[in-house]
Parts: structure tokens; C-alpha cells; sequence
């Protein structure tokens, strides 16, 4: 019985190490002009070939993601989500907040006042949705929603690592809202990985100053 189970394993065992050694991984690292590590960079990897667009990794079902108000800041600055993924807004503030965008993906507006959340509103589109106060005009957060196939945001230390990429040529990009209106996003392309290979892929982003107090999001491109 024990022999027989050791014949079933080995071979499942043996396929999972093939298709690992099949794939390669990316590292990705996000400086600023200064040499100093840009963190809540969004870092997507989309193949070259259109045709062999992966679908979006859901394995446990779309996803409820939280934007809280905390000292009239919105936490987090900026959020991913998958397309058919949730985003509910949480008043922790000891005031009301006038939640609202513009953006045409999905315009919502309503206030809650403190201890009160939202309903989660569901994001179907792709894009990027900039959501403000209209009490407080220093408040802002950005959700980022991407069908990419590998999707992350670069920690402190500005690093996203991808592991199990298959080989193949992709285009890997980089976002941050206080990008250049000129680059939207930032692509380096023909990224070549071979099969088993550890590759880098380095950028240096030129950033706006951080000046969330003065944002016009009456006329914000998103």
C-alpha cells in the first residue's frame, strides 16, 4: 500500500518540479531620480502577445478591499484591485466626509459621517479611479484596477519580485499618480525571460511634488 502511494506521489512530485523549473521570476526595483526607493509603485507584467493574455488570477473570488478616513487622510494612498473586485469606504475620522469622484469608470459620491461605512461598490472597468472629499480638498486615494496577469505594489523598499512567470516576452510597467502627465506609466519593454532565469529590471521615475493639498480633481484626467 505504502509502495503504491510512493508511485502516485513521485510522479506528481516530479511534474511540479518541471513546471517550476519552467518558469522564471522578475525583479522589479522602483528609485526616484534621487537613488531613493519609490514605494506604492504599481508594477504590472502584460505579454507582448495579446493572444496570450492570462485571465486574472481569482482563485478565491473577487475580493472586498477597504479605504479607511483617518485624520482626513484617506489609507491607502493608492489600492489595486482585480476587475469585479469591491472597494468600501470606512469613516474612522471624528467628522464626516463627502466621498466622491468624477471619474466615468464608476462615479459615486456620499457622506458618512463618523463610524459609518459604505456600501461596497463593485469596480467592473479597468483604469484608474482618483476619489476625493469635497469638505477636506487635501484628501485623495487612487484604486488602480488591472486585468494585468501579475500586479503588485513595490513595498519601502520600492521592490516587487515575480515569481513563476513563464518565458516569453513581456512589457513591464510601472505607476504612480505623481508620474508626469506625459508618462502615464512607464513600460520596458521586450523583457526577455528564459526559462529558470532570475532577471532585474530597474527604473528610475521622475516624480511630481506631493501636493495633495492643491489637487484640482475637478479636472483630474482620471
Amino acid at each position: 500500500m505504502r509502495a503504491s502511494l510512493r508511485l502516485m506521489v513521485l510522479p506528481v512530485f516530479a511534474w511540479a518540479c518541471a513546471s517550476a523549473a519552467l518558469a522564471a521570476e522578475l525583479k522589479i526595483q522602483v528609485n526616484d531620480d534621487h537613488g531613493h526607493p519609490v514605494p506604492e509603485a504599481v508594477v504590472t507584467v502584460v505579454s507582448q502577445d495579446a493572444s496570450l493574455k492570462p485571465a486574472p488570477r481569482h482563485a478565491q473570488g473577487s475580493q472586498t478591499r477597504i479605504v479607511d478616513q483617518k485624520n482626513e487622510t484617506f489609507i491607502p494612498y493608492i489600492q489595486i484591485f482585480r476587475p469585479g473586485d469591491k472597494v468600501l469606504f470606512r469613516n474612522s475620522d471624528t467628522m464626516r466626509h463627502h466621498v466622491y469622484t468624477f471619474s466615468p469608470l464608476k462615479p459615486f459620491e456620499f457622506i458618512l459621517v463618523p463610524g459609518q461605512s459604505s456600501d461596497p461598490i463593485e469596480l467592473d472597468q479597468t483604469g484608474v479611479i482618483a476619489v476625493g472629499c469635497n469638505i477636506h480638498d487635501q484628501m485623495i486615494t487612487y484604486l488602480y484596477i488591472s486585468d494585468a496577469p501579475w500586479m503588485a505594489q513595490s513595498g519601502a523598499d520600492g521592490r516587487v519580485d515575480f515569481k513563476d512567470v513563464p518565458s516569453g516576452a513581456w512589457n513591464v510597467r510601472v505607476w504612480h499618480p505623481r508620474l508626469p502627465r506625459s508618462q502615464p506609466d512607464l513600460v520596458q519593454s521586450a523583457t526577455i525571460v528564459a526559462t529558470g532565469e532570475t532577471k532585474a529590471v530597474d527604473f528610475s521615475v521622475t516624480l511630481l511634488p506631493d501636493t495633495r493639498s492643491d489637487f484640482d480633481r475637478e479636472h483630474t484626467r482620471y
